[in-house]
């Protein structure tokens, strides 16, 4: 019965540490716009995404040679 002093003063301050960082997202605006992030995934991107750095090397346009 005793454990219920320790655990009822921790549960409170966690349930006011959950109600504190609901609010605070509330007002940063973290609520605001649910449906466009999960349908901004499906859109396709207009610009072409740059190589990896292994790979724009060995598919660089081919060069001409150098005059010897």
């Amino acid at each position: 019965m005793r454990i219920l002093l320790l655990l009822v003063p921790i549960s409170l301050v966690l349930l006011g540490f959950a109600f504190w960082a609901f609010i605070w997202a509330v007002r940063r605006g973290q609520f605001d716009d649910l449906d466009t992030p999960a349908l901004d995934i499906l859109a396709e991107d207009q610009r072409e995404r740059p190589l990896p750095p292994s790979l724009a090397d060995t598919q660089a346009p081919d060069r001409a040679p150098d005059a010897d």
